[in-house]
């Protein structure tokens, strides 16, 4: 499994699938836990059919937090697009947000069971391969003050 990372404009808006929201809210890490697993998660998901991806990482991050006030912009220079290439040379596109949560309201009653604070990137990861790469980018592109020396809890 390869991720890579994309500047603004290498990656066609049609191709881009999911977003992805490295998220903070009192100073931590905003993870999610589905209900089907026992692992954690950046928020995050697929894009409907004729939805801006903008929209799609707005509407995510409501669904599987519960934010109620935030600010959200994408990553590297305010843009930046991924793709992760698997085994079979599948290819699939996405594109990387940061918020900053200031309120949390009620988790909605859908596919995510549990959300949890964290000072650091969980060791129990649904995605070990991709998460510490994208928050990687995150930290480094966005320069997020006091979380450049974050380890694994």
């Amino acid at each position: 499994m390869e991720v890579k990372i994309y500047d603004l404009g290498t990656v066609n808006d049609e191709k881009l699938k999911f977003a992805v929201i490295v998220s903070m809210f009192n100073d931590k890490f905003v993870y999610v836990r589905h209900k089907q697993r026992e692992t954690w998660e950046v928020p995050g998901g697929h894009r409907e059919l004729n939805e801006n991806i903008n929209d799609t990482a707005s509407r995510e991050l409501k669904e599987e937090t519960g934010a109620i006030k935030f600010n959200i912009k994408p990553v590297c220079d305010y843009l930046c697009d991924y793709s992760l290439e698997r085994k079979n040379n599948n290819k699939s596109y996405g594109r990387l947000y940061y918020a900053e949560i200031y309120e949390l309201g009620n988790l909605p009653d859908l596919e995510i069971g549990e959300v949890k604070l964290f000072h650091s990137i969980p060791e129990n990861l649904t995605y070990p391969q991709i998460q510490p790469i994208l928050i990687n980018e995150v930290l480094i592109r966005m320069n997020v003050e006091n979380l450049y020396n974050c380890e694994v809890e």
